[in-house]
């Protein structure tokens, strides 16, 4: 009786997930995501750089509610350079009379758009790059690749202010200057994932059916370097931040009177001794942000690994 019991019994929502036999492409799918999310929170650091994205996220969407003054309007008369908590200046004011607070929040909105832009941008380039040279061989994968020793031979934010001072100073030249020297690591990912599926027998039996060399690798190789490359786009997110900062501190990123944070470091270095705030703001804002990012992409990669994941 109780092995009927145990035969007729309806399977629970986990155990449908989690089902070594899944009915359709659907459960599949979503039974691996339950898997990649359960590894995922796991790690509890990854959870806090979650947290972290998510309230920069909501800080950048709900900026206009957030913000308790202007963020480019300032009161010179009564308001300059007062210290955190006076007056109802949360975080205090800078050498414009601007609030700090405000600046921040509504920074947060060029930081979350330098990150999105350039991962946009970059990460398809070093994706196509990447796929085509390790598939290709020969002289395609060695002028590709060398073309991308080129680009790493020189330091990230110096190739970047070398485009920049090319294509002169603001936040839109500055997302192009840093999506130019962001894309070849991500090439180098994508080349190693190929070659090591490039003569797999899932690609013969694909080649045996008759697909061209694109199809293969635009429907079948790059789908396998996408976790990879998700991976170290999120790790890389905090050199994108700190890059774009450092821009902004040489005043080639965005101009004033835009809150950008790198540019508000470089305003308030002058008062660094005796209206710390000034600086340590914003510094504080991009170190919290970049932590937020780097927890993030580690547990992203505990969780996309396929070797951490078949353990």
């Amino acid at each position: 009786m109780s092995m009927q019991a145990n035969i007729t019994r309806p399977m629970t929502r986990r155990e449908w997930l989690l089902s070594d036999r899944p009915q359709s492409r659907t459960q599949a799918r979503l039974g691996r995501a339950y898997v990649t999310w359960r590894q995922f929170t796991a790690n509890r650091l990854a959870v806090v750089g979650l947290f972290i994205i998510i309230a920069l996220l909501l800080m950048a969407a709900f900026a206009d509610v957030l913000a308790t003054h202007s963020p480019v309007v300032g009161d010179l008369r009564n308001a300059r350079l007062l210290p955190p908590g006076t007056e109802g200046y949360l975080l205090g004011t800078d050498d414009q009379g601007r609030d700090i607070y405000s600046r921040l929040i509504y920074g947060s909105r060029l930081t979350l758009m330098v990150v999105v832009l350039v991962a946009v941008i970059s990460a398809p380039i070093g994706l196509l790059v990447g796929t085509v040279s390790g598939y290709a061989g020969g002289w395609v994968d060695a002028v590709l690749m060398r073309i991308t020793d080129i680009f790493l031979a020189f330091p990230k934010l110096v190739l970047a202010l070398a485009f920049v001072a090319a294509l002169g100073p603001g936040i839109q030249n500055a997302i192009i200057a840093i999506a130019i020297t962001s894309w070849p690591p991500y090439a180098r990912i994508a080349r190693a994932e190929t070659l090591t599926v490039r003569r797999s027998d899932y690609i013969s039996a694909v080649k045996l059916m008759g697909a061209s060399p694109l199809r293969i690798v635009v429907r079948h190789v790059m789908p396998l370097c996408i976790s990879s490359l998700i991976v170290r786009v999120t790790l890389d997110m905090a050199g994108i931040i700190l890059t774009a900062a450092g821009l902004g501190f040489l005043g080639l990123g965005a101009q004033p009177p835009l809150p950008e944070w790198g540019a508000m470091i470089a305003s308030g270095r002058r008062f660094i001794l005796d209206q710390w705030w000034v600086a340590a703001m914003p510094g504080i804002a991009i170190l919290v942000v970049s932590l937020g990012f780097n927890l993030l992409g580690d547990g992203l990669r505990d969780a996309l690994d396929p070797k951490e994941s078949g353990q």
